[in-house]
């Protein structure tokens, strides 16, 4: 049994004996100590808090701290006030308890009449931000969550600069596998790069309460980053597992000075990778992708179109593909051969939104007439470029089928797939049974391992799962394939495999705010913020038509804006002229 639960097993039994020697003294009977749920409710029935506590008692993530202000409360109605008293119940509530039971002079006399006692200004500043970690923490944890997109592999669907929010309720809010963390942060404490933010001693197992409704094909889905469930700590924006790929070493596990090579300006270097830890699911990165597949469909892409049970799924209004533009002379940017440098042409990439670190020069003529580029942009750009006088050609790039790539799923020359030619594929469904054999073992080792928590064994021709030689392996989950709308420029299902279904987070359901970042459009991206207000969305760095809209399958709907700045000024002016009115009563 893990340490977590025999705490909690010991505490508990340690806060009911508590409880029992206690409740006579408050004139309720003992042997309602013993009784679940109900104990709770006479527990503060004695302290005289609202009944309803008990819904914030039950709630992960703030339920240790709402039983520690009781313990603290039932020191204070069992007349022991001291600062000394009030820190030890507060801490150690489940010793403190039993403690206080049986001392002698242990007498009820209520909680503390604060009505005649001037709150100091520490307490309320106190009270008021434990209320707002309280509220804060169940909006976030079971309703909604402020979330911002970090990466270009949704563009242009969802962008960059995109602040949204999540809903938990739409399939249902993830009970926290960690609910002893630091609030309002993820993994790593504030001002810290590598501390972690959450205790790992105490874990719950994976619940998820009902929901609207679940994952189905071409929603957004924000989840947690299934490959990061081990990170090297100096290199936390890139996956382990392809690092130890790349460096060709498994021994690079829980090795802080192990070294990997890295291209720089300066040549090829060996950089440590630092601690290497493993990460509980609820505090994986959480990323945001399109679910193209759902568990049991038949996944496949040909020439970078996706196929799912064999019939062709429209690409999205807004995906995005690298195409090879060839133009007359150095239409988007010019090369300095001297520097072995790419100088783009910012000004005409930031007019039709391309941006800068998503393209290059592939390949320059001989008379330097012609030049080869490659651009990252959607089919309605691709449009707009190709009537520009100065380009010739405009060609998708296509990876041939059988081309294999090492960084592609399942990472195994017998399987070669690539980023555009990938399948077929079975998405794994819970209950549903597959056979197994030393080639396809591939396409689910990781799921047996390290989401379904088997041990993995291969001798020879023979597969072994928990010591014992099989041929077939039954799913105990659903799995989703997961791609960005930026479809060759996303590390999405393609790199890493299938989601879990105890990864799915929410859906993205709102915009409020959206700003260009300065990295991919340096000319409007770079206009100060104060300017920005009086530019439009191609001048100035807001992107004005994503603000206040909802997330659909297609994009975002309509700006709300105008609406929500009048729901503003109404209550605003309604709350004015309300307070003029009774301010004119006073002086009556």
């Amino acid at each position: 049994m893990e340490i977590s639960y025999i705490f909690l097993i010991l505490a508990s039994i340690t806060t009911i004996i508590g409880l029992w020697k206690l409740f006579p003294l408050a004139s309720q009977e003992g042997w309602k100590a013993f009784v679940p749920v109900y104990n709770f409710i006479v527990w503060l029935k004695i302290i005289q808090r609202p009944w309803w506590w008990i819904f914030l008692i039950i709630t992960p993530g703030i339920n240790f701290l709402m039983v520690a202000i009781m313990y603290l409360l039932t020191a204070k109605a069992f007349n022991k006030r001291s600062n000394q008293d009030k820190t030890i119940a507060f801490l150690f509530g489940y010793i403190y308890l039993p403690y206080l039971a049986f001392q002698k002079d242990t007498a009820y006399v209520g909680p503390e009449d604060m009505s005649k006692r001037k709150p100091s200004i520490a307490r309320e500043w106190t009270e008021a931000i434990v209320f707002a970690v309280i509220a804060a923490t169940v909006i976030r944890t079971f309703f909604f969550e402020a979330f911002t997109i970090p990466t270009s592999s949704l563009e242009k669907s969802m962008m960059v600069g995109d602040y949204l929010f999540v809903s938990k309720v739409s399939y249902g809010a993830k009970i926290p596998n960690t609910p002893l963390s630091f609030p309002f942060v993820h993994h790593t404490l504030p001002g810290s790069a590598t501390t972690k933010s959450y205790l790992e001693w105490f874990k719950l197992p994976y619940f998820r309460l009902p929901g609207f409704g679940s994952v189905k094909n071409n929603d957004i889905v924000v989840f947690n980053y299934p490959d990061g469930d081990t990170v090297a700590l100096n290199y936390q924006n890139q996956s382990y597992y392809q690092i130890c790929r790349d460096a060709k070493k498994s021994s690079l596990y829980n090795n802080p000075n192990a070294q990997i090579e890295l291209e720089t300006e300066n040549g090829k270097v060996l950089s440590p990778i630092g601690e290497v830890v493993a990460r509980p699911v609820d505090k994986r990165e959480n990323y945001v992708k399109r679910c193209v597949a759902i568990a049991g469909d038949k996944f496949e892409i040909r020439d970078a179109e996706i196929y799912i049970n064999d019939k062709h799924v429209e690409t999205p209004e807004h995906a995005q593909y690298h195409y090879y533009v060839k133009t007359l002379g150095f239409a988007f940017g010019e090369y300095n051969r001297n520097a072995g440098q790419f100088i783009p042409n910012v000004r005409l990439l930031d007019k039709y939104d391309i941006y800068v670190d998503e393209m290059g020069i592939m390949d320059i003529s001989q008379s330097g007439d012609t030049v080869t580029y490659l651009i990252n942009m959607p089919l309605a750009t691709v449009a707009k470029i190709k009537g520009l006088t100065t380009v010739i050609s405009c060609t998708k790039e296509i990876t041939p089928k059988g081309q294999y790539s090492s960084r592609i799923f399942p990472h195994s020359p017998s399987i070669p797939w690539n980023n555009d030619n990938f399948g077929p594929f079975v998405i794994p469904q819970a209950n549903t049974t597959v056979n197994l054999d030393t080639t396809n073992i591939k396409l689910y080792d990781r799921i047996i391992v390290n989401y379904e928590l088997n041990k993995l064994e291969i001798k020879g021709d023979k597969i072994f799962i928990n010591g014992v030689e099989t041929k077939t392996y039954t799913f105990k989950m659903d799995y989703y394939f997961m791609m960005g709308d930026n479809r060759q420029n996303s590390a999405d299902s393609r790199y890493w495999g299938v989601v879990p279904g105890d990864h799915i987070v929410g859906k993205p359901v709102f915009v409020w705010m959206s700003i260009k970042d300065p990295a991919k459009n340096p000319v409007s991206g770079s206009v100060g913020l104060i300017k920005s207000f009086t530019q439009n969305s191609k001048q100035g760095r807001f992107r004005w038509e994503r603000f206040f809209c909802f997330v659909g399958e297609d994009g975002l709907s309509r700006s709300y804006r105008v609406h929500f700045l009048v729901i503003v000024l109404g209550i605003t002016g309604f709350v004015y002229f309300k307070n003029k009115r009774a301010a004119k009563k006073v002086k009556k």
